[in-house]
């Protein structure tokens, strides 16, 4: 083992690159000379001025004096270590970021990976608590660890794994602390190899650094010594560990080293050390309220208020518990239940719970997406009342994107009545992308699609099934969804003519008034409202053109098309009419946004052409003058 350098200013530290794909692992490069400005001299363990996670970012001072670029390397685009801090709030929510730490454990699962621990310890140097995440995969070599600390990397491309974008780690780790320390251990090509690296945003803040910078150590253990793995002279490789050994929680190489003891041959673990507080100063993570789990803050439980009983129950629910409990969101967090992985809590095993199985009255609706240049495939929606219901007024979806939740009790139908209450769905919708923050899905045209026909499943299933719990029963005609697949094809337009409207409400941009006559023999009224979709957040569409969904009745017709209708069945019509018009409209603005798109891309290849033709008939004049 090298001496230390006691007093080393001179290091070797590895600069992060966005999106590096370096084969021998040395992303960026390493440059010897990078002078790290008092990281021999600061006291061990600072901690930042300010400790609230959405409040830190701005305490970080830019230097005035850009750090130089050492002698023969190329200068390159910085990083800042304040992008690490903005980088994270991305994660709106605490659990969020832990999803994704769970993930990389869960892709392990085909590198032989059994189970994932997330556990508390106490940080010796000042009796502070930590987040430990650790798993028995296949661990990461040198060139590995260097690409999970990469900004923007991922050679994760299956159909299986759930990370993609390369940027979940630092994500996730700087949400939910300032600084991240990794043990990792593997065995690539023969050769068994353990490293260390540091993520902390307290070192970069503390030391003024103006670029991104992870100190690592690598040490060969397939020989019956360890040996230093040194890319550029034993003092670097000295330096890097004594920088470790400031910043991290661990004072010397010894209790640094006795974190593999329990990694086992292969595995990684994750330390995320200097919590975030909240807004009052304290953990934005509980570890107190319940030792078998870890829970976000619920404010309004401690809000001195005598709660009606009804919320109460509320609150006693999955869906509103997964909120503040991790045990509970990691037990919907994965649709399929692991066979041979086990996800332990505080030493405790998380029951993986499916909320379909324990529907009333399921039924199974398949749903094919319909796209003008893929095939999908088919999905099932499995869809019933839950078994509180009708008690608890719980509904939504639960989405799930490659066998991970996404959308936990997804609402898709308006609220201010009953309809609906109760119905609870559950699909794995691969054929739409997620949010980087994996908690929402990317709003396009197949996901309005979903939406749309979701919103018609839930009224079509409550018509059909609500008299089953007491509601009053609605005459509903059979829907033949729940016995094919549906084509999710976009809606088509009547070709019928429109009834003209009077002058003074086209030119107001006015909304359509439907009229429905209810008659008994003795009396009739009319009732007159405007379609929900003809309102913007401003008023009344100005741009508004009428379209007739369906002929207009004689008035001989009239009486007979709606006599002998219950209420029920006309509400019900215009609930069709009301998601047909919604319909109209998303396609409406999908439309002028695809002519947008076109008439830019036909600016940009005019462009070309122009310039394309003043460059043959420069060369003609070439040619003719030769």
């Amino acid at each position: 083992m090298p001496p230390m350098a006691k007093n080393a200013a001179v290091t070797d530290v590895v600069h992060l690159d966005s999106d590096s794909d370096s084969d021998n692992g040395v992303v960026g490069g390493r440059e010897s000379g990078s002078t790290i400005a008092g990281a021999a001299t600061m006291a061990p363990r600072e901690t930042l001025e300010c400790r609230s996670f959405w409040k830190a970012g701005g305490y970080f001072v830019i230097p005035n004096v850009v750090t130089p670029t050492a002698p023969g390397m190329l200068e390159h685009a910085r990083v800042h270590p304040r992008f690490l801090h903005s980088n994270a709030t991305s994660h709106k929510w605490a659990f969020g970021a832990i999803a994704e730490l769970l993930d990389n454990a869960v892709d392990e699962i085909q590198n032989g990976a059994t189970f994932v621990k997330i556990d508390k310890i106490n940080i010796v140097k000042d009796n502070s608590p930590a987040l430990v995440f650790q798993d028995d995969g296949g661990g990461m070599d040198p060139a590995g660890l260097r690409k999970c600390m990469s900004l923007g990397y991922s050679s994760k491309k299956s159909n299986t794994t759930i990370g993609q974008y390369g940027n979940g780690f630092k994500t996730s780790t700087m949400r939910l602390g300032a600084d991240a320390i990794v043990f990792s251990r593997s065995t690539r090509g023969g050769t068994s190899t353990q490293s260390v690296g540091i993520l902390s945003y307290t070192f970069l803040r503390k030391t003024g650094q103006d670029d991104v910078t992870v100190p690592m150590i690598d040490i060969d253990i397939s020989k019956e010594r360890p040996q230093p793995i040194i890319y550029g002279s034993p003092e670097d490789w000295a330096a890097n560990l004594e920088i470790l050994l400031k910043w991290s929680p661990f004072s010397t190489e010894d209790e640094l080293l006795q974190q593999f003891e329990d990694v086992g041959t292969h595995g990684t673990k994750v330390i995320i050390y200097n919590l975030w507080l909240n807004d009052e100063g304290i953990y934005e993570l509980s570890f107190d309220d319940d030792e078998e789990d870890i829970r976000l803050r619920d404010e309004s439980v401690n809000d001195g208020k005598r709660l009606h009983h009804k919320i109460l129950e509320l609150r006693s629910h999955i869906s509103y518990h997964l909120r503040y409990s991790l045990r509970a969101y990691a037990s919907m967090l994965y649709l399929k239940k692991f066979k041979n992985f086990k996800i332990i809590i505080r030493g405790i095993p998380v029951e993986q719970f499916n909320i379909a199985d324990g529907f009333r009255f399921p039924e199974i609706i398949k749903y094919k997406p319909h796209t003008a240049t893929t095939e999908q495939a088919s999905t099932e929606i499995k869809i019933g009342f839950v078994k509180e219901a009708p008690k608890l007024a719980i509904c939504g979806f639960n989405v799930y994107h490659k066998n991970r939740l996404i959308r936990p009790f997804w609402k898709v139908t308006m609220g201010g009545d009953s309809t609906g209450h109760g119905v609870v769905g559950v699909l794995e919708a691969n054929f739409i992308e997620p949010a980087h923050d994996k908690q929402d899905f990317e709003r396009s045209s197949l996901f309005q699609r979903l939406e749309a026909r979701l919103k018609k499943i839930v009224y079509s299933y409550w018509y059909s099934h609500c008299h089953l719990l007491g509601y009053h029963k609605y005459q509903m005609p059979a829907d033949k969804s729940k016995k094919i697949a549906i084509p999710d094809q976009p809606p088509t337009i009547s070709t019928v003519n429109p009834s003209p409207l009077p002058s003074d409400k086209i030119s107001q941009g006015g909304p359509i008034i439907r009229e429905i006559n209810l008659s008994n023999a003795t009396s009739s009224r009319t009732v007159a409202f405007a379609s929900p979709h003809l309102r913007n957040s401003t008023g009344l569409r100005s741009n508004f053109q009428p379209v007739q969904l369906n002929p207009q009745p004689t008035a001989a017709d009239t009486g007979n098309n709606l006599d002998g209708k219950s209420a029920g069945e006309i509400r019900q019509e215009n609930l069709q009419l009301f998601m047909r018009c919604e319909e109209y409209i998303k396609k409406e603005n999908e439309t002028e946004q695809t002519v947008k798109s076109l008439e830019k891309e036909l600016e940009e290849f005019k462009s070309k052409c122009a310039h394309l033709a003043l460059l043959v008939d420069a060369k003609k004049k070439e040619m003719q003058q030769a």
